[in-house]
């Protein structure tokens, strides 16, 4: 038994598919945006902090984590590679690390501290 449509079905089918292509980027965009996160969340860094973050991490960080967060594999931790987790971070700064790391919560302040991580933050690569 053979089914014919009618001339509205045919047309609304029609419509469709032209539709299709035009909702297909909107949706790619969609689906991108919530498989990077990480990427949307560093956009929202403000360069400035970054900038004053690089800044401490030259004078204060860079000796034991080495320049720009490379290190030689010493005992240090690539930064680089360190969890996105601030409070974590904070508490490391500031109460230090195992007795490798010292803690630098007399010498930096909150304010150099956010800065700090701003800056570990944009150079993540998870």
């Amino acid at each position: 038994m053979e089914r014919r449509f009618g001339g509205a079905a045919a047309f609304a089918a029609l419509a469709i598919l032209s539709l299709a292509p035009a909702m297909l980027p909107r949706a790619t965009a969609q689906q991108n945006a919530e498989s990077e996160p990480a990427a949307s969340e560093q956009a929202k860094i403000d360069p400035a902090k970054i900038d004053l973050g690089k800044a401490i991490f030259a004078e204060r960080c860079s000796h034991c984590h080495g320049p720009n967060m490379v290190n030689a594999g010493t005992i240090t931790p690539d930064l680089r590679r360190f969890p996105d987790d601030h409070d974590r971070f904070v508490n490391t700064v500031k109460r230090g690390k195992n007795n490798r790391m010292p803690p630098w919560g007399d010498v930096l302040n909150d304010d150099d501290i956010a800065d700090l991580w701003a800056y570990v933050s944009s150079r993540r690569t998870p």
